[in-house]
């Protein structure tokens, strides 16, 4: 058996998804997102190992097998000058045909630098824009919906430690510098058995490890934003060291309400009023032969000031650990966390009294990974338990706050099944228990594909999923930028009956099938076409119905999305486009009506462009258009002096009469079609082995399209969304 590790040899970061060969044999492997192989039942014998990776030059190593002997090795690739079309070819081919990949797409830095720069950096926030499935409300309120999923129902993962708001209010700017990531796989449906909690997604962020051989980082510097990251050895690898030590700090923060008053005076007095603050840390203690221990922190902060209008802040900060074991002579891997994490937001609209919501909790999970060839069988438990509390104000002005503690549990298995290259099944089970709720909810779950032809695939995924994690939003703001969180609501607050039917669980259900087709018609051009239909049998909403204080808070909902998505990507010698177009539909009941929700989008368009030439790629110009069908909203239908007395012995002759609205049919107007053109350009200037400097300047919104962002339902004034702005920046890598 050979079983090892695959890394960086300039930095002894991991390096996934290798291709590592017997040659003249078929017995190989890929590694995985953690740089882990395992190659099973090799014969007795001589044979020569190729390790191969795009853009690193190919690795030999010769190895002698005998007696069963297991053989451990850490293969270190060195960055080559020059990329082999072949190397991407058979790697990404080898991965296409090796995994199921159904309605997840991976996103890399190497992939988000083909955005514009906007602010002077590529942001996962903007990438996560252009990708099929995702609809976005805009350039502002930081809103995603995955395929018909409402925010709270999308669980982001950062190194396993839960996120509740992972995105700034700006819209196009998320908490993750973009260099501390290693990887994001964004699952838009359809996800194994290792996930559960939530009802509609998952994105799962890994950040890198910090330079393991020397000091590097970088100074980001635009004129809307900053950007520090250090790295480096505390304890250096070396071959002849069993241990190292590394971190990484990184450090980036806004100054978008000051600098807009400067460069963009056309937007107004006040400026843009939005500012930020971003903090993580992480230091890595790793062996040689590939077990290793994370340590990390993170503080994240949000601000926004709209005077007259609303003031909005919110706040997350988290601490914790994770590690990997690998047994010495067993191809198996073991993988754990345990982490805290808290969330608190406030906003005060300047009409009703502020509305604060709050959340923290732990979070610990462990798995088991055994290899058996090209087959993985994975076994896991996690728990995680937290604290919710929501405070709020009636119109008629009585404070209601609820809190709420509970702990779900779980237990999941996973088995890959990898038949001569041809079939890949992926069957799965997690049984979830809900504490608190005292419910258990069983759920299966299956991934399929099927390699028709060497470039035709075939797949399919599908399982059940819940969650006792909901939000509340107003319904009454045609775009809300505050959402509270809870657990399930206790029975008090909760409609007994939907549609006459009697509801005898408090969790939130869902049920996924995802069918698509992956074509490659030539090695530089790949098409993905997916269609998707989630059922989401049981959910729980603010009651939009409620007048009185004796009425219940919350009421029972079902609902269904169902659309399809067509991807299509070329990449060749420096030109990259990247196409994608979505076609769904969300559809909502409640007791009383059937109706759209506001973030029901019928069309959607995305269209990246990329461009690199020069010596070394030094230049690049690249550009993104966005086009969306308007969402849905509720008019207001008129206004009228409303007067509540605040005691018995008010004069009303005296006191001013407030202004009230009736509202017309709930979200049966559709705001006005949203799109958007950015434009970006940079140059690297290359200053030494280790040193480079890079000019960017981008473009966003260039023909100041007029995008609705807020509408006040009392004073009627109107925010729109970003107006045509120019971002420059500077970064300096060392």
């Amino acid at each position: 058996m050979l079983k090892g590790f695959t890394y960086d040899d300039s930095n002894g970061e991991t390096l996934p998804y290798c291709t590592i060969l017997l040659q003249g044999t078929s017995y190989g492997a890929l590694s995985d997102e953690k740089g882990a192989f395992v190659i099973n039942k090799i014969p007795q014998g001589k044979y020569v190992v190729k390790i191969s990776y795009l853009g690193y030059t190919d690795l030999y190593d010769t190895l002698d097998i005998h007696n069963n002997a297991t053989i451990t090795k850490r293969y270190s690739l060195k960055p080559s000058s020059t990329t082999l079309d072949a190397v991407q070819i058979v790697g990404e081919g080898q991965r296409k045909e090796q995994e199921t990949r159904t309605s997840v797409i991976s996103v890399t830095p190497k992939d988000m630098s083909k955005m514009p720069a906007i602010g002077g950096q590529p942001d996962f926030a903007q990438y996560l824009q252009v990708l099929p499935g995702i609809i976005s409300t805009g350039d502002q309120g930081g809103q995603l919906y995955v395929r018909g999923g409402t925010p709270v129902q999308n669980m982001l993962l950062l190194d396993g430690v839960l996120l509740y708001n992972p995105f700034h209010s700006i819209g196009i700017f998320s908490v993750f510098d973009m260099d501390i990531m290693s990887s994001a796989d964004i699952y838009t449906g359809g996800y194994g058995a290792e996930f559960g909690g939530r009802v509609s997604s998952v994105m799962d962020i890994k950040t890198r490890d910090g330079n393991k051989k020397h000091l590097s980082g970088k100074i980001d510097l635009s004129n809307i934003q900053s950007q520090v990251l250090l790295e480096g050895p505390l304890v250096k690898l070396k071959d002849n060291r069993k241990t190292s030590l590394s971190f990484i700090l990184s450090a980036k923060g806004s100054y978008l309400n000051q600098a807009s008053k400067l460069f963009y005076p056309y937007v107004g007095e006040e400026g843009l009023p939005y500012n930020f603050l971003d903090l993580y840390g992480k230091l890595t203690l790793a062996t040689q032969n590939g077990t290793k221990l994370n340590l990390f922190g993170f503080r994240f902060a949000d601000q926004v000031n709209y005077s007259n209008v609303a003031d909005y802040n919110w706040n997350n900060w988290g601490v914790g650990a994770n590690f990997q074991i690998v047994p010495g002579d067993a191809p198996t891997t073991i993988d754990g966390s345990l982490s805290y994490s808290r969330y608190a937001c406030m906003l005060d609209d300047k009409m009703f009294t502020p509305k604060n919501s709050s959340m923290d909790g732990f979070t610990f999970n462990l798995s088991f990974n055994y290899y058996l060839g090209k087959s993985l069988l994975q076994i896991g438990a996690e728990a995680v338990g937290f604290n919710t509390m929501y405070q709020y104000f009636t119109r008629l002005g009585s404070e209601n706050t609820i809190e709420d503690h509970t702990t779900d549990m779980s237990i999941f298995a996973k088995f890959k099944y990898n038949w001569r290259n041809k079939i890949i099944v992926e069957p799965s089970f997690r049984l979830q228990y809900y504490y608190a709720l005292g419910e258990v909810s069983p759920e299966p779950r299956l991934a399929f594909k099927y390699n028709i032809l060497k470039n035709l695939r075939l797949k399919l995924a599908g399982g059940l999923y819940s969650q006792n994690l909901i939000s509340i939003t107003s319904d009454n703001d045609v775009v809300s930028l505050f959402q509270g969180f809870l657990s399930s609501p206790e029975l008090t607050y909760m409609s007994e009956t939907f549609r006459g039917e009697e509801m005898d669980s408090r969790l939130q259900k869902a049920q996924h099938i995802i069918l698509g087709f992956e074509y490659d018609p030539i090695p530089t051009i790949s098409i993905n076409l997916e269609s998707y239909f989630k059922n989401f049998s049981q959910l729980i909403s603010a009651n939009r119905y409620k007048q009185f204080d004796d009425e219940k808070e919350f009421i029972w909902e079902k609902g269904k999305a169902y659309g399809g998505d067509v991807t299509v990507k070329y990449d060749n010698k420096g030109v990259y486009v990247w196409f994608v177009y979505s076609l769904g539909w969300v559809k909502r009941q409640d007791d009383k009506m059937d109706y759209f929700p506001h973030f029901d989008r019928r069309h959607n368009i995305n269209l990246l462009a990329s461009y690199s030439f020069g010596k070394r790629h030094s230049w690049q110009i690249n550009a993104r258009w966005n086009f969306g069908t308007g969402f849905p909203f509720t008019q207001t239908q008129a206004f009228f002096p409303s007067y509540i007395p605040s005691n018995i012995n008010e004069d009303y002759t005296t006191v001013n009469e407030d202004v009230d609205f009736i509202l017309a049919d709930y979200n049966n107007a559709r705001l006005p079609n949203y799109h958007r053109l950015d434009l970006g350009a940079k140059k690297k200037f290359f200053l030494g082995e280790r040193h480079s400097l890079e000019l960017s300047i981008s473009l966003s919104n260039v023909y100041n399209y007029k995008n609705v962002f807020y509408v006040n339902r009392t004073t009627n004034d109107i925010i729109y969304q970003l107006p045509f702005l120019y971002y420059f920046g500077l970064t300096w890598r060392f």
